[in-house]
């Protein structure tokens, strides 16, 4: 029984000393584990976040250049009739979208959905503004149409898409 106690006496410090070891160095190993993880987070973002911010800028350029008063100004030309505006409307739209479908990695959902929902809309009020008009229509009066069509919105898809794509980039910093 004394030998017992004997080797009791050196193996319960050493168990104790054992097991204390053991938690500190997994402790360690953990808050050393979390800290790579948090670091590579950091660099993850700094090498992310300028990409995010090029994809905004893609899109806010995205906005502006699909925007009427923008569009109709750059695609218009003297000698066009309504349906070659209306055509040439629509196409430039839609290859404006297709150069910028990729940004849509960068963007939250909802920013994504405005900038479909605003492509959208101007492409319907063109159609529409196309289909009140006659055929001999010419292209400024299918310009002023859709301008007033746009701007008898109560607040247009394009300018909606803008201002929440821009509070989106000031929410990133």
């Amino acid at each position: 029984m004394s030998t017992i106690l004997e080797i009791l006496k050196y193996i319960l410090p050493s168990l104790v000393v054992f097991a204390t070891a053991y938690f500190l160095i997994q402790l360690i190993l953990n808050r050393d584990l979390d800290l790579r993880a948090k670091e590579a987070t950091l660099q993850n973002k700094s090498l992310i976040t300028p990409i995010r911010l090029q994809a905004f800028e893609r899109i806010v350029l995205f906005l502006e250049r699909i925007s009427p008063q923008n569009l109709i100004l750059r695609v218009n030309e003297a000698g066009m009739s309504s349906r070659d505006l209306q055509v040439s409307l629509i196409r430039n739209i839609r290859d404006e979208y297709e150069h910028n479908l990729s940004q849509q990695v960068y963007l939250s959902n909802k920013s994504w959905e405005l900038v479909k929902t605003a492509k959208e809309d101007l492409i319907k009020i063109i159609n529409s503004a196309a289909a009140e008009l006659g055929e001999d229509a010419s292209s400024t009066d299918l310009a002023r149409k859709i301008f007033e069509a746009y701007l008898s919105t109560e607040k247009a898809s394009v300018s909606s898409a803008l201002d929440f794509v821009k509070k989106e980039i000031f929410q990133l910093f």
